[in-house]
């Protein structure tokens, strides 16, 4: 393909680049023939503050061996004169006699800031059922505690051991202990310790 049929080409990709992703979109075309004024087409300038005639410049990447060896830069990180964040792609076309990169540098400094205030919007604390569910099993626990009570007919300050096994057996009859941290908080209510607790579970349940 002819040099001028090239560089109309990308002129008019680079027009339909700009437009489509609006003025944070740099796109420009280097003639890599001439790097002390490289530039010879330019949309949207403000984004890196470049003209038309300027030298070329890779903006922040790493990799400039790789690139004039001819490997193509994708979605790098760069930084502008005015320090706004850049993503930076740039392609190479050669032919007989020319060779052209083909830049296209995003501006997405502001977008950086919305996702910051995404992050802060989006960020929940813990799941609303597994609240509801924890609160509907402590409800049930606390339900069937006072049943239990109800079933031995004493406080349990004035249980004895065989009170309590009953009670324990009891509870553990109505599903109880299959309720998540039930025996730590059924050991504290009966004033005992839960290794009690799981020796009257191992005595009844035997």
């Amino acid at each position: 393909m002819e040099q001028e049929t090239v560089l109309d080409f990308l002129k008019r990709l680079a027009d339909g680049i700009s437009t489509m992703f609006g003025e944070s979109c740099e796109v420009v075309i280097h003639d890599m023939k001439n790097f002390e004024s490289s530039i010879v087409y330019i949309k949207n300038k403000q984004v890196t503050q470049r003209e038309v005639g300027d030298q070329f410049k890779i903006l922040g990447t790493k990799n400039v061996d790789a690139f004039f060896k001819g490997s193509d830069l994708i979605n790098h990180k760069g930084v502008a004169k005015n320090k706004h964040l850049i993503k930076s792609s740039t392609f190479h076309i050669k032919g007989d006699g020319y060779h052209y990169a083909f830049g296209i540098n995003y501006d997405y400094t502001n977008l950086s800031l919305v996702q910051s205030v995404l992050k802060d919007l989006t960020q929940v604390g813990e799941n609303l059922d597994d609240v509801i569910e924890r609160d509907s099993l402590e409800h049930t626990l606390e339900s069937l505690y006072d049943k239990a009570l109800e079933y031995i007919g004493k406080p349990v300050a004035f249980m004895t051991k065989e009170d309590r096994v009953k009670m324990i057996e009891f509870l553990d009859r109505k599903g109880a202990f299959s309720i998540h941290k039930s025996i730590p908080i059924i050991s504290e209510k009966m004033n005992i310790s839960r290794f009690t607790i799981y020796n009257y579970l191992k005595e009844i349940r035997e």
